[in-house]
């Protein structure tokens, strides 16, 4: 029996001791040999043995990785990805939208735009507002009131 031989027995044993399947075994031997092959034109072994059995480990592991990854990845289906930005010309609705809520802001009184956007945007209550505009809480109520009611027509009319 050629050494080769032998050594493609022990390598193919070694590996299939650490359970790569027998239909497996010889493609990985065969790729060990092919990268044995490859490193040997440019770098001296001290043992090709060695060599072909660390080799078929690794390659044998990738496989158990590549496996591993593919049947998490396998399942996954590119048809169930849905696509949640909006399209074009709802973008293009909700910039004019915005256009048309800055102008009616626009058109309400610098108090009373103060007061809406004080209570919807900073969060601040009633009496808070009333506080700092120096007004009666009846006063700030029925500003932001009658500025929602405006914007809501307002926006309506678009």
């Amino acid at each position: 029996m050629s050494d080769l031989l032998k050594i493609w027995r022990k390598v193919r044993g070694v590996i299939l001791g650490h359970g790569v399947a027998a239909q497996d075994a010889d493609d990985i031997v065969q790729e060990a040999f092919a990268r044995l092959e490859s490193y040997t034109r440019a770098h001296e072994l001290q043992s090709r043995e060695a060599f072909l059995v660390t080799t078929a480990l690794n390659i044998s592991r990738d496989q158990g990785r590549r496996r591993a990854y593919a049947s998490e990845v396998g399942d996954f289906d590119l048809e169930s990805i849905v696509d949640t930005a909006p399209r074009p010309e709802e973008q293009l609705r909700a910039q004019e939208r915005l256009r048309r809520a800055d102008a009616g802001l626009e058109r309400l009184d610098p108090i009373t735009r103060r007061c809406l956007l004080a209570q919807r945007l900073d969060g601040m209550t009633f009496p808070q507002i009333a506080e700092r505009e120096g007004m009666s809480l009846a006063a700030v109520e029925k500003r932001v009131t009658r500025a929602m009611v405006f914007l809501t027509q307002w926006m309506d009319g678009y």
